[in-house]
């Protein structure tokens, strides 16, 4: 099945907040519900230690994604014997502020958010791991070079997941999940009657996320396109390691950072 770089119609700018809100925060209900990227906590242990780094920077946030749960499971750093908790930055180009705020709220402190817009090719102002989370499809492979050129530039750490696959099965389960949205949306918080409206009334909402879910697996990068893309990066020597977990809900990862001498290292 090849790549198809068609639109998403919850990235375009001129979607109203309002609906743009209601499509992340059903997705965060989902990733709440399932929480599929347990498995790659492992990983970003691994980045997290090789680089030294006790700050995140994820990407492309949307309604807050899994670090609710991931925050819990990672390993904090200790200097002189006092542990340092693990400080998770929440950005977006369109931020769910709503959203953003109740995950920071909720998290003692761990988990802060910026309150502007935050462009995923040109990242400033705070410094950590990046991470983007079932996000990187949205971009062309020039753009999605230029994402992981932008963090080897700065010289930080990068973990890209993705639970969308093109595959046939990864569909299949969009269409169930929108399926279940129609049962459990008196359940997403924050509650409006809107929800309501544009769910049940005018099914807007879900038609938007059948769209654009079945257009994420179409263009979702598999492994081997990660690594060419990886091969045309210049800069100092990093470590790169990608690939496809196994079971009901394979997830497709990139992780990298700078090669330091002494550092343990596992090819993929």
């Amino acid at each position: 099945m090849p790549r198809i770089h068609f639109i998403e119609i919850n990235e375009q700018p001129w979607l109203p907040t309002s609906i743009r809100d209601q499509i992340t925060d059903s997705l965060q209900f989902g990733v709440n519900l399932v929480p599929a990227f347990r498995p790659m906590v492992p990983r970003l242990q691994c980045v997290l230690d090789a680089t030294g780094s006790q700050s995140i920077v994820d990407m492309c946030s949307g309604g807050g994604g899994p670090w609710r749960d991931l925050a819990q499971r990672i390993k904090a750093r200790t200097t002189n014997g006092t542990a340092q908790p693990l400080q998770i930055w929440l950005t977006d180009k369109f931020p769910n502020l709503g959203a953003h705020q109740n995950v920071a709220t909720t998290s003692g402190n761990h988990i802060a958010f910026f309150p502007g817009p935050v462009d995923v090719m040109n990242v400033c102002g705070v410094r950590g791991v990046r991470t983007m989370f079932t996000s990187f499809h949205h971009f062309a492979p020039e753009q999605a070079q230029g994402i992981l050129q932008n963090a080897v530039d700065a010289g930080e750490g990068i973990g890209i997941f993705e639970v969308t696959r093109r595959a046939p099965a990864a569909i299949l389960l969009v269409w169930a999940w929108i399926f279940m949205l129609f049962v459990c949306t008196p359940w997403i918080r924050p509650f409006h009657w809107t929800r309501l409206l544009w769910t049940y009334v005018v099914p807007i909402v879900p038609v938007l996320m059948l769209f654009d879910g079945t257009v994420s697996c179409l263009r979702t990068y598999r492994p081997e396109e990660l690594r060419a893309i990886v091969s045309r990066l210049t800069g100092p020597e990093y470590h790169w390691e990608t690939g496809e977990t196994s079971g009901k809900m394979p997830i497709t990862y990139l992780v990298g950072y700078p090669r330091i001498p002494g550092n343990a290292e596992h090819n993929a």
